[in-house]
């Protein structure tokens, strides 16, 4: 299948960059250590709910594992595309754009996950003594839920870089959407725990799908039965994809090239 020739491609591309990478690998390691240092020290005064000092140490860890596989590419480049022209060659391509930037996309975060996620999480299984599902199956539906989370971000990321048909410029909507989806996500501590005001906000949205949902399967808190709303919101962003991508074909102009 073409999509998937795309696909290896953007793998092997990914491939000529490992040292920078290894060292990006070797600071996201430190940098979750120090998340979980400071949750030890705030353990030691509180109870930290169903979670417990080492839950918390497993959730920050497993997170801090998870994220590059989750961290899609702002925009998918397509704001770039725009600017330069290049967008009209790519809507000529035999593949369908969103399959084509999609395709392209998952071989980087396929390496993303074997070289990234992979040895960030041993590290920590290693060092902090993360917890470790009891179950066999939860390894299956947490890496389905991975996948779910990382497609659902690599759509919002292509919704994102559609906007640049209007605009010429939606880095910003980029960066917007980090520092929401950091918040919203569960990343730094749990949905639960979130204002009261914000929580609603939270789970109505598909943030929680990118890395509270795999989390609480992995540390078997959830069952498989949240997988639905990973799955829902899936199909109600590709269908918003595909609708964007045809908008797109009507209005493209050309800024450059």
């Amino acid at each position: 299948m073409l999509s998937l020739t795309v696909a290896r491609k953007a793998y092997a591309q990914n491939l000529l960059y490992r040292s920078a990478h290894i060292m990006r690998t070797i600071a996201s390691i430190a940098i979750g250590y120090v998340y979980a240092c400071i949750w030890i020290g705030v353990g030691d005064n509180q109870s930290l709910g169903q979670y417990g000092m080492y839950g918390m140490l497993s959730y920050i860890a497993f997170n801090q594992a998870c994220l590059w596989t989750i961290f899609t590419t702002n925009s998918l480049g397509i704001d770039g595309l725009v600017r330069t022209g290049q967008i009209s060659v790519e809507l000529m391509r035999p593949l369908p754009f969103f399959t084509y930037m999609a395709s392209k996309e998952f071989g980087k975060i396929y390496y993303q996950f074997l070289y990234a996620t992979i040895p960030i999480y041993l590290v920590y299984m290693l060092l902090l003594g993360i917890r470790i599902p009891e179950r066999p199956e939860t390894w299956l539906w947490t890496l389905l839920a991975i996948f779910f989370g990382a497609y659902i971000s690599m759509c919002i990321s292509y919704v994102i870089g559609v906007v640049a048909l209007w605009t010429t410029e939606s880095r910003w909507l980029g960066s917007l959407n980090w520092s929401v989806s950091s918040l919203l996500s569960g990343f730094f501590i749990p949905i639960e725990w979130l204002p009261g005001w914000l929580r609603p906000i939270s789970m109505f949205s598909p943030y929680p799908c990118l890395q509270y949902i795999p989390t609480r399967l992995y540390m078997e808190m959830n069952g498989p039965s949240t997988l639905i709303i990973s799955a829902s919101w899936s199909i109600a962003l590709t269908l918003l994809s595909i609708a964007l991508t045809r908008i797109l074909r009507r209005r493209l102009e050309v800024q450059g090239g």
